[in-house]
């Protein structure tokens, strides 16, 4: 089961990650609101825990954003706002459960077990099956890509890297997570596999539209996003 912690405060996310992962979990940490909102729309969670004060967007916004895509996706928000009017503005954002801090970590528990019942094997419920960014569609069921409503043929390689980067649109991704995620494989720094195959995916669905999708980050890695 993969689990999104949307916190900023270092220490209260690094307690939760380090406890749900000793107990088999695969966790991943988001700082921002907005990042965090990206992550869990993009469908490959089973659980979201949000915490309600995030530096950039409120955690209920967040939730009510996540609700909007991923209607049966589970929501835990944490808050240090305990009245009963900042538990009903959590529930009818969609969250599902609240847990004020400070909070014992097996309540927290208790509180996934109970939610995670509810989510079939795998989260194939909460999985999109089309992803959109500008004028481009792609259709993880059928494997059909689109931009401007003209069909692009793209290798299964291709076709994975593009899910990937669309499912992490906003975000800055490196060679080496690239290579992990997509290719499975270590990145080895002597080769330019990776700046291979974006190059055939710009050219394949950038070349010739005015909005560019894939940009360079030089030094960082790339990252998927409407660049005018």
């Amino acid at each position: 089961m993969r689990i999104l912690v949307i916190e900023d405060e270092e220490r209260v996310a690094t307690l939760i990650k380090k406890g749900l992962e000793e107990l088999g979990f695969a966790v991943t940490i988001a700082g921002e609101g907005a990042i965090g909102r990206q992550l869990a729309t993009g469908g490959l969670f089973d659980l979201v825990i949000t915490d309600v004060m995030l530096p950039d967007i409120n955690g209920v916004e967040v939730c009510r954003a996540i609700r909007r895509e991923l209607p049966d996706l589970p929501i835990i928000l944490l808050t240090a706002l305990g009245t009963t009017d900042d538990k009903v503005g959590g529930f009818d954002a969609g969250a599902n459960d609240y847990l004020v801090k400070p909070f014992d970590f097996r309540e927290l528990y208790v509180r996934i077990r109970e939610l995670l019942k509810r989510v079939p094997p795998g989260g194939a419920r909460h999985k999109k099956t089309i992803l959109r960014a500008a004028d481009l569609e792609m259709n993880l069921e059928t494997r059909i890509v689109r931009r401007d409503s003209k069909d692009i043929n793209l290798t299964p390689k291709e076709f994975r890297l593009l899910e990937y980067m669309m499912n992490n649109q906003g975000r800055v991704l490196s060679r080496a997570e690239i290579a992990q995620q997509v290719w499975e494989t270590a990145f080895d720094t002597g080769t330019n596999f990776i700046d291979v195959y974006i190059n055939y995916l710009r050219k394949k669905i950038d070349k010739g539209h005015a909005v560019k999708l894939i940009q360079t980050r030089p030094g960082i890695g790339f990252i998927f996003k409407e660049l005018a």
